[in-house]
């Protein structure tokens, strides 16, 4: 058996964040092949985004069960299926002829994808001592954030050189590449899994909490003020995730690699949203206010942020609409970050894992529906006006519910 040095432990480190990377990378590429993709199959706005909406469905209940499979299949086995069974349902991509096959492949990497999560959280487990997690929990979602906004730089060019299909074929092969390099590494080693302290299972993966129902979640008036609020504001993100390049394609007249500079704004504004929001929040707690008005000062600026999204059909001048978009982007994660705070702010530790696992289906649940609106809203030629106007005004919406429901924040008892 081979030891596991620290050397060895950042190397397997290394690897799973890459393979994290392109699994990142799978699901939003097809907002960036759109056009080829469409002109290949005949595709309606409708039937975009019917199929984008048919990927967050199965990912959303995939969401649900996948931490289970890990935990049962275990790091070194999860990671050869988890791997493998996402960059082949990538791969698939690039051979389907019809676009039934394309719906298959995208229900397969739905499901698939939703493995790297709670593969992520036990690897990290497994590789270093309770102390050192966090810094490995904050390095991994750095390195998917950087792979986000690198992604429209890389794929088009790729795409110009190789064809959509290529594309869709390259990102399948750089996840059995790391898996590859998986293998080499893990070989001759015997992994022993650490338990995570319950803390660390409900807040970087709600998936691998604790086995109880949802019985007690489904009935309780908390769990539904962050829930619905969660789906509320996720509409936006995959509104934005799925449809950004498409509105700059018909706004600017933009090529496929023109996209690149202004989706990396945005992706890179989600970023310094998620840092900004985080870092005020703490330093106003420690200044003394309460989590009840710093959770929602922190949700009401971010939402009053995005409210003035519409402005951008009227700007018509590219950087100006390109800078509000990060800015935009800034302002969800400002929100979503709250959000989940509040979660561990109000609920039990018990039930935290449980709660978070359920808004995130309910995000994914709102990521189905306004796909579902956005194709049907563009085809019938209403623009993305009406769509901006939903955009601009779910924020508020989602904190005026969780007002309504959750009028006063107030830290949980430790017990359930």
């Amino acid at each position: 058996m081979r030891a596991l040095t620290p050397r060895l432990r950042w190397s397997l480190f290394a690897v799973l964040c890459v393979a994290g990377v392109f699994n990142a990378m799978d699901r939003p590429i097809i907002s960036i092949l759109k056009p080829d993709m469409m002109l290949a199959f005949g595709w309606s706005d409708r039937d975009f985004g019917d199929l984008a909406a048919v990927t967050q469905f199965s990912a959303a209940f995939a969401f649900l069960g996948t931490g289970w499979l890990v935990d049962r299949l275990g790091v070194n086995r999860a990671m050869r299926v988890g791997a493998s069974a996402w960059s082949l349902a990538a791969i698939a991509h690039g051979w389907a002829i019809t676009s039934w096959q394309v719906v298959g492949a995208r229900v397969g990497l739905g499901v698939t994808e939703a493995v790297q999560t709670p593969l992520t959280i036990k690897t990290v487990a497994m590789l270093f001592e309770p102390d050192r997690r966090s810094l490995a929990f904050g390095v991994a979602t750095l390195l998917a954030g950087v792979g986000t906004i690198a992604m429209p730089f890389i794929i088009p060019p790729l795409a110009q050189m190789i064809g959509w299909r290529g594309a869709l074929v390259a990102s399948g092969i750089g996840g059995l590449a790391t898996l590859l390099l998986w293998l080499w590494l893990a070989r001759g080693i015997a992994f022993a899994h650490t338990p995570l302290a319950p803390s660390e299972i409900a807040n970087a993966n709600p998936a691998m909490s604790d086995g109880s129902t949802y019985g007690p979640i489904l009935l309780s008036r908390t769990s539904w003020a962050i829930v619905i609020a969660k789906a509320l504001s996720d509409m936006t993100w995959w509104f934005v995730n799925f449809w950004l390049a498409d509105f700059y394609r018909k706004e600017f007249r933009l090529s496929t690699l023109e996209l690149a500079l202004p989706l990396g704004i945005a992706f890179a504004g989600s970023g310094l949203g998620a840092l900004l929001a985080g870092w005020i929040s703490t330093r106003l707690l420690e200044r003394g206010w309460t989590v009840n008005r710093v959770r929602k000062t922190v949700m009401l600026v971010s939402a009053l942020i995005v409210a003035p999204l519409p402005l951008v059909l009227q700007l018509h001048a590219f950087w100006p609409v390109a800078v509000m978009m990060g800015i935009v982007m800034a302002g969800h994660q400002g929100f979503s970050l709250s959000l989940f705070s509040i979660i561990t702010d109000v609920v039990p530790a018990a039930k935290v894992g449980r709660v978070t696992a359920f808004g995130a289906f309910m995000g994914n649940m709102g990521g189905v529906l306004i796909s579902l609106v956005t194709g049907r809203v563009l085809d019938a030629g209403f623009g993305f006006a009406p769509l901006f106007l939903f955009a601009a005004s779910s924020y508020l919406l989602a904190l005026g519910w969780l007002q309504l429901l959750l009028p006063r924040i107030q830290r949980a008892s430790p017990t359930p």
